[in-house]
């Protein structure tokens, strides 16, 4: 996520959102006072914005993290893994599609987020999970 005055993040080659939404359902947004785990009311079936040219920032500035991050294979796709992942400082944020609420416990994602728990605590950071209304820290044993 880029945030006023920082740079556009750079986007892996090749990866586009297609008819993946979950951006415009998952997260909060303030500016169009749209709850979290509710469709956008801009959310168009089959992806993409009707209010595409006058989107609020927040909106015009996000990538997901499978968008920009190389690191993360075809299975973190959001539209495949019902997850969209995002950095915010030291924590890596995870918001799940509440119709595949334990989808991020399974392999090969949960084994992934406690190595990414494990790197990040090192530098103060964690990941946190967000299924509906219910939240949860990933931690890591023996670290």
């Amino acid at each position: 996520m880029a945030f006023h005055g920082e740079a556009a993040p750079v986007l892996v080659e090749g990866r586009r959102c297609g008819t993946c939404a979950l951006c415009c359902i998952l997260p909060d947004i303030d500016e169009l006072n749209k709850p979290a785990n509710e469709p956008c009311r801009h959310c168009l079936s089959g992806g993409g914005c009707a209010a595409y040219e006058t989107r609020p920032a927040t909106c015009r500035d996000f990538y997901c993290l499978w968008r920009t991050d190389a690191s993360l294979g075809a299975e973190w796709e959001p539209a495949l893994s019902g997850m969209m992942l995002y950095a915010q400082g030291p924590q890596l944020t995870v918001l799940v599609d509440p119709a595949h609420p334990e989808g991020w416990r399974r392999a090969p994602y949960l084994a992934a987020l406690e190595a990414k728990a494990r790197t990040l605590k090192a530098d103060g950071g964690y990941v946190v999970v967000y299924v509906g209304d219910v939240v949860t820290v990933v931690t890591v044993v023996g670290a």
